[in-house]
């Protein structure tokens, strides 16, 4: 039996939807906590089911026999994420700066008028 391409769009059916929904979610999480291992990095993955339920993966900071819970690691790497968006704003103040005054930059473009006649009383018209 060979597997056949899906269509990746919303499953109408509820109890398909729901199945897929525990087969994937399982599948995700496995797979999270494969990346952890293999490649010794810190993952956190949250997932929220269509009733709210709360489901999370973090994998632990440290190997040692100490016990180490989900939420415990969820806040630590959280907090990492925290800090690296802030170090990376602070590294990077061009890229705001370029962001702010962006709009004004497409807006000076599109007023910029380019002389079309030879004569100095001619009209000037948008580039």
């Amino acid at each position: 039996m060979t597997r056949r391409k899906i269509v990746i769009r919303r499953i109408e059916n509820m109890g398909k939807r729901q199945a897929t929904f525990c087969k994937r979610r399982s599948g995700l999480l496995k797979k999270a906590q494969e990346l952890a291992i293999l490649c010794d990095v810190q993952v956190a993955v949250i997932v929220f089911s269509s009733t709210g339920r709360l489901y999370e993966y973090a994998s632990s900071t440290t190997t040692t026999t100490t016990t180490t819970t989900t939420s415990m690691a969820m806040a630590s790497i959280l907090e990492k994420y925290r800090s690296a968006q802030e170090q990376q704003q602070l590294l990077n103040p061009v890229s705001q700066l370029m962001e702010a005054y962006g709009g004004e930059t497409i807006k000076l473009k599109s007023q910029r008028l380019v002389f079309v006649g030879t004569s100095v009383g001619e009209e000037l018209t948008p580039y």
